[in-house]
């Protein structure tokens, strides 16, 4: 869930850190059974290519194609204390919702709300009301109830008859990398600290061994537990190891995470969703209590995401029976200083 949750960013690393679960859990589903149904062009998706959590709806919605039925409005990485703000835009205003700061869509939804601004978040153009900011479940139901939607020869990303298994490896990953690193980041104590970066290490072993001998984590095509895992190695090195003390090893010293992460960075949909100076200034511009002086690193280097990866040696169809999404809409380009 994007960063903000209702805590001052000072208040990090001083009290424990526990990610609170989505309040607005309503559901945009094929048979509008919430009040919500799909519908091209109703809803607008507001994410920060800053954050993890958001970064999975990214990479979701290219893939699947429905950059032309869900616009798309991108934060300012830097939030003050009302979260997530649109000072990216003229005016410093979304130019579809008419809004400042998501969290006036959070209000008009529900005065005195619980939980925190965060992203990704879905808003209901017509109304301007926030409709789910739940990103457990929102990319599940663009893979499977925004299927009149999707583009010709979009993959599965949710196949049926792999779902028990990728529902059990995204839940260790969500428990011990996706949010173990913010455990440790956001760590109150030495034990607790050890303890979360202990289950990080432990878990990427587990990957890297199993990402050994298969080119994707679950069948032979990319998967949602593909993206969730790649959202996180993308913020690895620039973030994680250093800013968040996950500093056994690098992602790049890992021969097969690292190889993984390039391949899935250079597949159409995911590494041009990715705005590393976004990422690097959202985390160490805003998270004061872990990092006062607000000073971003010049490292590391990035040219190495483009470099030669060899994992289609061990075969794999990356969308199945499928094709690569298209060029990236003009409008939603990562600027050259987010790119390798």
């Amino acid at each position: 869930m994007g960063e903000g949750e209702g805590e001052s960013n000072a208040a990090y690393g001083k009290k424990e850190f526990k990610r609170s679960k989505s309040h607005f859990a309503d559901r945009v589903t094929a048979d509008g059974r919430d009040g919500w149904p799909v519908e091209a062009g109703r809803y607008r998706l507001v994410a920060s290519r800053a954050c993890p959590w958001a970064g999975r709806a990214l990479v979701s919605r290219r893939l699947l194609g429905l950059e032309d039925a869900l616009s798309l409005a991108v934060t300012d990485p830097i939030q003050d204390d009302r979260s997530w703000r649109f000072t990216l835009d003229p005016g410093g205003r979304d130019p579809v919702l008419g809004i400042r700061y998501l969290a006036e869509a959070y209000d008009a939804r529900e005065a005195d709300h619980p939980g925190g601004v965060s992203v990704p978040a879905l808003v209901d153009v017509p109304s301007g009301r926030l409709v789910t900011n739940d990103y457990q479940q929102l990319t599940l139901d663009f893979a499977t109830e925004w299927t009149a939607l999707h583009r010709a020869g979009a993959p599965d990303l949710y196949p049926e008859k792999l779902r028990d298994e990728i529902d059990q490896v995204m839940a260790d990953v969500y428990e011990d990398v996706n949010n173990g690193v913010y455990r440790a980041g956001f760590a109150n104590g030495q034990e607790k600290y050890e303890e979360a970066a202990a289950g990080v290490f432990r878990r990427l072993e587990l990957l890297s061994r199993r990402l050994a001998e298969q080119r994707y984590l679950v069948g032979d095509t990319i998967t949602e537990a593909d993206i969730r895992l790649f959202t996180t190695l993308v913020r690895f090195d620039p973030v994680y190891h250093g800013h968040f003390k996950c500093n056994r090893f690098k992602l790049a010293e890992d021969r097969v995470l690292w190889a993984y992460a390039r391949d899935l960075y250079q597949t159409p949909g995911f590494g041009d969703t990715v705005d590393f100076d976004h990422i690097k200034r959202h985390y160490y511009q805003v998270h004061s209590g872990i990092n006062p002086t607000g000073i971003v690193p010049l490292g590391p280097d990035l040219s190495g995401w483009l470099t030669p990866h060899h994992r289609e040696e061990l075969g794999g169809r990356p969308f199945g029976d499928g094709t690569p999404p298209g060029p990236v809409p003009a409008a939603e380009e990562v600027a050259a200083r987010g790119r390798p």
